[in-house]
């Protein structure tokens, strides 16, 4: 049955008749079916408008041109790029590890923490200590020091405020909430 004539606004028309036959002739010239994907979605976003408005006089030569057009672009990308995705390794690929500065920085931050920590007052180093370390709860350290839970509260916050006002302002966003996270467990 030979093509019917297409009538050149016809998108929708034009891309169901064409959509598979255009993705396999470029992914023979492309040699990957998702780069044949790729371009073939780029060519009719790039004929949308030209069929839409009527200015086309045969659209399915028009697409495949341009796809043709794109693919080639592709290619030459490709041999010209200087990694190919196959390249790509562990030994080629940037390391996660912190860089001599990051460490030396992070040395220097902990140096002032661990003295902030030492320069707390004994009751709330206690606390602290017991609440970040041996991460027990506001009741856990209250039966183990003796003290009323509101007490553990209390020196809990004052260590925090203390330790946020002893460290640099840009390290301790990060370190030392503005508040204790309240805990479940000593609220019935």
């Amino acid at each position: 049955m030979p093509d019917e004539p297409q009538r050149p606004h016809d998108f929708d028309g034009l891309y169901r008749k064409t959509v598979a036959p255009l993705r396999r002739y470029l992914a023979r010239l492309l040699g990957n079916t998702a780069e044949a994907q790729d371009v073939a979605h780029d060519a009719y976003m790039r004929v949308y408008p030209a069929v839409t408005k009527q200015s086309v006089e045969k659209p399915e030569a028009l697409l495949y041109t341009t796809a043709r057009n794109l693919a080639i672009n592709q290619l030459k990308r490709r041999s010209i790029s200087p990694v190919s995705r196959e390249e790509l390794s562990l030994d080629t690929a940037a390391s996660a590890a912190p860089g001599v500065a990051q460490q030396v920085m992070a040395r220097q931050e902990l140096a002032l923490l661990e003295q902030a920590i030492a320069d707390l007052p004994e009751g709330c180093r206690a606390v602290l200590l017991l609440r970040k370390v041996e991460l027990l709860s506001h009741r856990e350290i209250a039966d183990r020091l003796g003290i009323a839970v509101s007490t553990v509260e209390k020196q809990h916050a004052r260590a925090l405020r203390l330790l946020r006002a002893a460290m640099p302002p840009d390290s301790t966003h990060q370190a030392f909430p503005a508040a204790p996270a309240p805990d479940p467990e000593d609220h019935p």
